[in-house]
């Protein structure tokens, strides 16, 4: 049997990272509507630009007729996931873990279809089936399935026991029975037969398979994705100043659009396979014109807009491009409008003033702005026509500013030298 058209084109977009039986998973996704699910535990209150893969890789499976659930750990958030960590994460209180669980299930609706109706997805919390069990139903019916030999021989024990690591405790120890049991409910009440997961997670994802494998007798199947990092190593989305967040209140709109237009050049076409709508000719095709003209970062632009568009809508995007392009790339002013310079207060320097009935002297606003540290050096740069307000040049050291020069009567943009930019705002 040919493999399923969707595994074909997960692997051409390069998002196979291990599958635990390749033939099985196709033919499940080839000869029915296959239920397929995404765990994710809420250790904070929103999602970050690491969850977009799978989720959109959830995305696509659901769009071939399959349907997604994605299970929120309230119950094993509250333990922590020792996979991929070097020492035990803080405790989060029960509190913490809720309120962040119900945070995450607002956003994933932007990326999945809850609609009613056969490949609807469903956001369930494992807090619902795990809290109810008892200690001793739990040890009798699941952990007599998990022999210590084949726990210590977790990569996620190795490391933690071994001369990197920090030890174990026994909470983290226990982490992934609980992982493993998830899959082992949601396999008897929802027939999913199919994990996804990071590559970090493979795992609790085969641990989950053998728990159904010796208290079913089934099969089920795991599929992991590629950790998705940059070419020099790092984890995609984790910058100097910290994680790259989804939520526009964590990490602006403005942060995230500029993050991904910086993306380099030999990560850019790997990383449209992973999250672009375009089909893979579609962005070999991309890729040739960014070969072309790679200055004018096209591949990069595609990227960033669609991305953005995806997390935060189409208005807010337009708007972080025309104030990107206005910086940058000399696109006119005209094109603003007030919110956009409201964001421009968020990423540029600048100064709130008062009326003033005999208005401002263009030098003492550059100074006061920011731009420059002193009237001397305003004037001698707008001697020289280093100088815009608006966009129009200003060579007149004397030069005045009146309110009627305030787009709106309440904004300037300023700008010294190519790109050193600053806003002025009136007050009143």
């Amino acid at each position: 049997m040919s493999r399923s058209p969707i595994l074909d084109e997960l692997s051409e977009r390069g998002c196979l990272f291990q599958t635990t039986d390749e033939a099985g998973i196709s033919d499940l996704l080839s000869s029915k509507r296959a239920t397929v699910y995404l765990g994710i535990d809420p250790t904070a209150d929103s999602l970050h630009l690491g969850h977009l893969l799978p989720l959109l890789t959830l995305r696509r499976l659901q769009r071939a007729g399959h349907r997604p659930l994605v299970v929120l750990g309230g119950a094993t958030g509250l333990i922590g996931d020792p996979s991929g960590k070097f020492s035990e994460r803080i405790m989060q209180s029960p509190e913490a873990v809720e309120h962040a669980a119900e945070s995450i299930r607002h956003q994933i609706g932007r990326f999945l279809d809850l609609g009613d109706r056969p490949e609807g997805a469903r956001i369930l919390n494992n807090r619902d089936w795990i809290a109810p069990l008892g200690v001793i139903p739990f040890l009798r019916d699941v952990g007599r399935h998990f022999s210590m030999g084949s726990m210590l021989g977790k990569e996620s024990v190795r490391t933690r026991l071994g001369s990197e690591g920090t030890g174990l405790s026994y909470t983290e120890f226990s982490y992934h029975l609980l992982q493993a049991f998830d899959f082992d409910h949601l396999c008897r009440t929802e027939g999913c037969r199919l994990q996804l997961g990071g590559s970090d997670q493979w795992g609790n994802i085969t641990a989950g398979i053998e728990l159904i494998r010796r208290r079913q007798g089934l099969e089920a199947y795991g599929l992991t994705l590629p950790l998705v990092t940059t070419a020099s190593g790092s984890k995609l989305g984790k910058t100097e100043s910290g994680t790259l967040w989804l939520d526009g209140r964590r990490t602006a709109p403005y942060a995230f659009y500029q993050y991904l237009l910086q993306v380099e050049d030999r990560d850019v076409g790997r990383l449209l396979r992973y999250f672009s709508e375009n089909g893979c000719a579609a962005i070999r095709s991309i890729e040739a014109e960014q070969q072309k003209e790679p200055e004018k970062r096209l591949a990069q632009k595609n990227l960033a807009r669609e991305l953005t568009v995806l997390v935060h809508g189409s208005s807010e995007t337009d708007r972080v491009i025309r104030v990107s392009e206005t910086l940058f790339e000399g696109r006119s002013i005209d094109d603003l409008d007030r919110a956009s310079f409201e964001l421009l207060e968020s990423v540029i320097p600048g100064r709130v003033v008062g009326a003033s009935s005999d208005g401002w002297e263009l030098a003492e606003l550059l100074v006061a702005s920011g731009l420059v540290t002193s009237k001397s050096r305003a004037r001698s740069d707008i001697q020289a026509g280093a100088v815009s307000v608006n966009q129009h040049r200003m060579d007149a050291v004397g030069t005045r500013i009146v309110k009627d020069d305030f787009l709106w009567g309440q904004y300037l943009l300023l700008r010294c030298g190519r790109r050193h930019y600053a806003w002025v705002r009136l007050e009143g």
